[in-house]
């Protein structure tokens, strides 16, 4: 693993000194780890959802359906799944 020198805001400092007293984690490092792969997680989490968003968007208006017909719909292509 890389070694990193970071300067801590004194907030951000005493919560982590927190979890470590609280044993959420055995150190700094590893609560900061932990927070990083997070927020790596929650970035893929929000491109994958930007993705189908953009997808959805750029598939046009669907035709007016019911909730039955909507539900129907999506039965039938998860049984040709």
């Amino acid at each position: 693993m890389a070694r990193q020198s970071i300067t801590l805001a004194k907030q951000n400092d005493e919560w982590l000194k927190k979890q470590i007293v609280a044993e959420e984690f055995n150190s700094k490092s590893e609560a900061v780890n932990y927070l990083i792969k997070k927020e790596r997680e929650r970035e893929a989490y929000d491109a994958y959802v930007s993705m189908k968003l953009d997808r959805g968007e750029k598939s046009g208006i669907s035709k007016k359906q019911s909730r039955e017909e909507i539900l129907a719909e999506f039965k039938n292509r998860l049984s040709n799944v």
